[in-house]
């Protein structure tokens, strides 16, 4: 069942049936430059990495990350969802997808989507986003989705910093 839709696009919470999917969305280039390696190597590992991190966000927040298909085909195409973090007051969004599908808007569309579902049906007040300032797609679009920079964010005590961004 989906959670959310556009115009070219279905967004619906993340299943162990959907490992290979998130094998090959986890191992893509831009997931590992900038969003790093989660060591998911099998269609295994992506089901254990599902059930531990992403089905328990649903129960425990009301809300996680989203599989993103084209509507007109049902081709998963990426994920895009809000996350909670243990050390932040408030979610963050955060959005992937296969090479083949960025630069077509897609990132934008699901996105702004799950901006509008978390103001208004979540009830959320600010939404938070992060990126390495290498990724200047990602930081185009936290900007165009109206979030503004507004310091770093030490993710996980590594020595790198996090542009921080905030709604």
């Amino acid at each position: 069942m989906n959670v959310l839709e556009t115009e070219r696009l279905a967004l619906r919470k993340i299943e162990v049936s959907d490992a290979p999917f998130m094998l090959k969305l986890l191992n893509s280039q831009g997931w590992l430059e900038y969003i790093g390696d989660r060591k998911v190597h099998s269609v295994v590992d992506a089901e254990i990495f599902i059930e531990k991190y992403y089905i328990p966000s649903y129960t425990q927040n009301g809300y996680g990350s989203y599989l993103v298909s084209l509507k007109e085909s049902s081709i998963a195409i990426g994920a895009c969802g809000l996350y909670k973090r243990e050390d932040l007051d408030n979610p963050d969004i955060g959005f992937a997808f296969l090479p083949d599908y960025i630069g077509k808007g897609y990132g934008y569309e699901s996105a702004k989507a799950v901006l509008d579902f978390a103001f208004s049906t979540l009830q959320l007040h600010k939404i938070l986003g992060f990126t390495v300032k290498e990724n200047i797609a990602s930081i185009k679009l936290l900007e165009k989705l109206g979030l503004k920079e507004i310091g770093t964010y030490d993710y996980d005590s590594k020595e790198e910093y996090l542009l921080l961004f905030s709604t």
